[in-house]
């Protein structure tokens, strides 16, 4: 319902989403299908796994690439609605927070849709599970609470039940 509204909605939207979850329960997938609804009415979108940029961001301070850090960083800034897939996987050291905190701030200051997934919840499952909070910081974390509608899934993995029941080889 609320992919469903944030498609139909923007860009006379000003709040995103959290999808959070385990794996394999659907949040990449109804973000794409965000992306794909609003394509469709040509509204600028970008895709990131947030792993991927922030390896993009390392790449540009190479003395050999063409690439600055500003180049990759505007698209990310400017796009109309952006997806953050991954939000916490990386590990978090301090250039880490600091690298999602000044895009996310950017975001939220130019008041940009912004969609995040993220495996980690606000409460722990297990006894040695991680939270988000913990995987970005408190900080981050209230921002987040402030810019998001926050979504939690729940269910199967669907790349376990249902992709790997109907593998067979020779297909």
């Amino acid at each position: 319902m609320f992919a469903r509204r944030v498609a139909n909605e923007v860009p006379n939207l000003d709040i995103g989403l959290l999808f959070m979850g385990t794996c394999g329960i659907g949040k990449t997938h109804l973000s794409v299908a965000i992306l794909h609804a609003l394509l469709e009415k040509n509204i600028p979108c970008l895709f990131y796994d947030f792993r991927d940029l922030l390896k993009e961001i390392q790449e540009s301070w190479n003395t050999q690439t063409q690439t600055s850090e500003m180049d990759i960083l505007a698209p990310v800034y400017e796009a109309e609605v952006l997806v953050l897939d991954e939000l916490g996987a990386s590990k978090p050291t301090e250039w880490v927070k600091d690298t999602m905190t000044h895009i996310i701030n950017k975001r939220y200051n130019d008041r940009k849709v912004t969609i995040f997934t993220s495996n980690y919840l606000d409460t722990k499952i297990l006894p040695n599970d991680e939270t988000l909070t913990e995987r970005v910081g408190a900080r981050l974390r209230s921002r987040l609470h402030e810019m998001c509608k926050m979504i939690v899934l729940t269910g199967d993995d669907y790349r376990r039940t249902v992709k790997q029941a109907g593998f067979r080889f020779g297909q």
